[in-house]
């Protein structure tokens, strides 16, 4: 089997080491015909500095790489561009300074070609280097790498004055090639990050960038489509189901998708996560690897902060990717342009998205993060509470079921609910069974600030409606005015409404009722 490139951002490197490479060629190949000036935002580890690398060699006319891939015979290898390839993840901004760190790439870079920059600032710079090295040799392609990272790696409050220090270096910096000389010599140019910070702050002076981030033409540039998955991976879809004999073969594929696709971004075509798909297939076991490579401190804070814990399936404006500030950090826009949310439905016509999680890696992990930010506790504390709630309804044990919620609130310092409010305890529980429904079958639903949900055991479907400070016979009642139970009337398993009532002084359950239905 082809070596698996974990890790390996360097185009040539995969290719002269034989490692197994998804050919995205035609993609790019569609991608560099058309417009000359782009922008896209993916999540981290998703392919993006490889994409830049694969662009790289390809403008630099090295043909032997691309030997048996797509483009292979569809470019014309005979010109060869001079390529800046400026990679943030490799400048030593922390130690000498973002402006001192980009003055050496541009000498550094300027010296490779024989050329001295005459100019002093970081933008007349840049300006003089990409005309220069047009003038010297041909036009010139452009490619800028994880351009955001000298501003989300000084999120946090107390170095957020570093982040808008390097803003405006960073404007200052792309500035430079907003005059005619400066664009006539560039034969493409691409900037791609995590985020998408506000033109209006950040690229004012670019302003003929092309967003391809919600592109349906680019929605699989970066990540695996299933196709892509089974035709490269063959060998180790073996290899898996040698680690899971007693799982066929369909099976164990639709266990990858629900545990890794679904990555979107027009809500059509679905991805899968690579990094996550690599590491599958290295240690051919299932885990939340994308997920604890990098974990989401400032997110959780944010959430908090803002109170936004249930969040999935939100309904946004696409107005809400453009409004991403350093001034005005809006949660849902973080969690879409970090990968913890993904697009499941586009309108194009009222321009609405509805939001959510891509996959079971992701919302497993994060419902781990969020309860645990509400409960005050470790994240790896949080599972064990949706462990005996599934007991429980396994059981079918209901008297269970309301001593683990009521649990959940006593096992909480007071000074954690003296000011809590209705919403507190929505969250608390939409989230402990929505991830249950990672083990069971349940839907939670909210409504104008109303819960409901519904679990599904091997023998009944259990409806449940929660209320607070009101009784539990008027939170039953809805389950039955409203005709919950109807969708499951074909089911041959036993159909129970649980109306539930909390009580917010005593932090507690008050009281419960059933009926089957």
């Amino acid at each position: 089997m082809q070596q698996l490139p974990i890790g390996e951002q360097n185009f040539a490197n995969l290719r002269q080491l034989n490692m197994l490479y998804v050919d995205k060629t035609e993609a790019i190949h569609r991608l560099v015909q058309g417009s000359r000036y782009n922008f896209l935002s993916r999540p981290r580890r998703f392919g993006k500095s490889l994409t830049l690398s694969t662009i790289r060699h390809i403008f630099q006319g090295e043909k032997e790489l691309f030997k048996g891939l797509w483009i292979e015979n569809q470019w014309d290898w005979s010109v060869q561009h001079p390529v800046v390839h400026l990679s943030f993840t490799g400048l030593d901004y922390h130690r000498l300074g973002l402006e001192q760190a980009l003055n050496q790439f541009l000498d550094e870079r300027a010296a490779e070609s024989g050329l001295v920059l005459k100019r002093q600032t970081i933008k007349e710079k840049l300006r003089e280097l990409i005309i220069e090295l047009a003038r010297q040799q041909a036009s010139v392609v452009f490619l800028v790498d994880e351009y955001d990272k000298p501003l989300i790696d000084f999120l946090q409050k107390n170095e957020l004055h570093l982040a808008k220090e390097n803003r405006a270096i960073l404007k200052n910096f792309y500035s430079g090639l907003k005059d005619d000389a400066a664009q006539a010599a560039l034969r493409f140019f691409l900037i791609t990050g995590v985020s998408k910070f506000s033109q209006v702050s950040l690229f004012s002076d670019l302003n003929y960038l092309a967003d391809l981030s919600l592109d349906a033409r680019f929605g699989t540039l970066v990540g695996y489509t299933q196709t892509e998955l089974l035709d490269n991976f063959a060998d180790y879809l073996d290899a898996l189901n040698g680690a899971f004999p007693q799982v066929d073969r369909a099976e164990l594929i639709e266990r990858i998708r629900e545990w890794y696709n679904g990555y979107s971004w027009d809500g059509v075509s679905r991805v899968y996560n690579p990094f996550s798909i690599l590491l599958l297939f290295q240690k051919l076991q299932f885990g939340d690897f994308w997920f604890k490579s990098g974990t989401p401190t400032f997110l959780i804070n944010l959430l908090k902060e803002q109170e936004l814990y249930v969040v999935d399936e939100m309904r946004v404006s696409g107005i809400l990717f453009d409004s991403y500030d350093l001034e005005n950090m809006d949660a849902r826009a973080l969690m879409f342009q970090t990968g913890y949310l993904t697009v499941k439905q586009y309108d194009p016509y009222r321009n609405r998205y509805i939001l959510g999680y891509p996959n079971r890696e992701v919302e497993e992990a994060l419902n781990n993060y969020l309860i645990a930010s509400l409960l005050n506790r470790m994240p790896t504390d949080a599972l064990r509470p949706v462990e005996l709630l599934e007991d429980g309804f396994l059981q079918n044990d209901l008297s269970k079921v309301i001593t683990v919620i009521n649990s959940l609130l006593k096992d909480l310092p007071s000074h954690l609910l003296a000011d809590k409010t209705e919403h507190f305890y929505h969250a608390l529980i939409h989230l402990h069974f929505r991830y249950l429904g990672l083990y069971l079958e349940s839907e939670v639903h909210t409504s104008d600030g109303r819960m409901d949900a519904v679990v599904q055991t091997p023998t009944h479907v259990y409806i449940i409606e929660f209320k607070l400070n009101l009784s539990a016979s008027i939170a039953l009642a809805q389950i039955i005015d409203k005709q919950y139970a109807e969708k499951y009337r074909l089911s041959p398993k036993t159909l129970i409404g649980i109306g539930i009532s909390f009580d917010t002084e005593k932090k507690a359950v008050k009281e419960w009722e059933t009926q089957e239905l």
